[in-house]
């Protein structure tokens, strides 16, 4: 018997049969992703304007690679423009509690501020292999270098070496949850790999251990964090309880980097090439 195929154009709520080896079947509902854009290269989340609900994702590039566009913006109604090509490599986008957004390139280990004219501003500097990017509930920022350092940097771009973990391979990426801590993840060599907590004192410890590659996060309203990663060998976003007890596969899909939540409660979720909208009533963290 042929294996049903879902056709490429379907997206939202749709109707499935399911049918076990023993022949047993059942009727289910699926939620199938709209695909917002293609030919991209993130590496980490992509961000939502606080403003006005536009998207904006990355075409990144390996390191030292040059595009004439690396930043891209998708609006409300879902059409892809150009932005800026004015930094290389970026890998984290972030929005101040001003609305006021910032990238971070791992090429030069800048953190740049982005004007209302699109240029690119360098506001902090020298910060490693700068990737990850989040603000606290007081507004202060937060970078991952991937060897190893989280930076806390001040209001006029001056930084700090915060605290200390374990070096990554590709990228740390950062969110903060609802109790104030900064939670973290980096993949490494290991399969079985944590999501760290790091408390206000720059403390850290394993918050959920067991993840294959853990890249991107973010969380909801209801103190759930939200993980692009890989969990018992299946890929796609994994849902972990707020205390950290136990973890879920949630969304299915390859190649996950990351995740945002939009303001209307849509999971935008990020692969290595392309972004793709599920309209699962959602709604993310005003921190992040």
């Amino acid at each position: 018997m042929e294996r049903p195929i879902v056709p490429e154009r379907a997206s939202g709520e749709v109707d499935v049969t399911l049918e076990s080896s023993s022949g047993r079947t059942a009727s289910a509902k699926l939620t199938i992703g709209s695909r917002l854009a293609e030919d991209l290269h993130l590496v980490a989340n992509p961000a939502f304007d606080p403003d006005d609900g536009s998207l904006y994702v990355t075409r990144s590039g390996s390191r030292g690679q040059q595009f004439p566009v690396t930043i891209f913006r998708i609006d409300a109604d879902g059409e892809l423009s150009d932005f800026s090509g004015d930094v290389a490599n970026p890998t984290g986008i972030a929005f101040d509690n001003s609305g006021q957004m910032f990238v971070t390139s791992r090429l030069d280990g800048n953190v740049y501020r982005i004007t209302p004219f699109k240029e690119a501003v360098a506001f902090a500097k020298n910060l490693g292999v700068a990737t990850g990017l989040a603000f606290d509930k007081d507004g202060r920022m937060y970078v991952g270098d991937r060897t190893g350092t989280i930076y806390r940097i001040n209001g006029i771009g001056e930084e700090q070496a915060w605290t200390q973990i374990e070096p990554s391979v590709s990228a740390y990426h950062l969110a903060f949850g609802p109790d104030d801590a900064l939670y973290v993840t980096g993949p490494t060599v290991s399969s079985f790999e944590s999501v760290m907590k790091i408390n206000r004192n720059g403390e850290a410890s394993v918050f959920y251990r067991g993840l294959g590659r853990p890249h991107g996060i973010a969380f909801d309203r209801e103190g759930y964090l939200y993980v692009a990663g890989c969990l018992r060998g299946r890929r796609g976003i994994i849902r972990i309880a707020p205390d950290g007890s136990d973890a879920e596969m949630f969304v299915a899909v390859m190649n996950t980097v990351g995740l945002a939540f939009s303001s209307t409660g849509n999971m935008v979720v990020a692969t290595s090439e392309a972004v793709y909208s599920l309209p699962l009533g959602i709604h993310g963290t005003l921190l992040g």
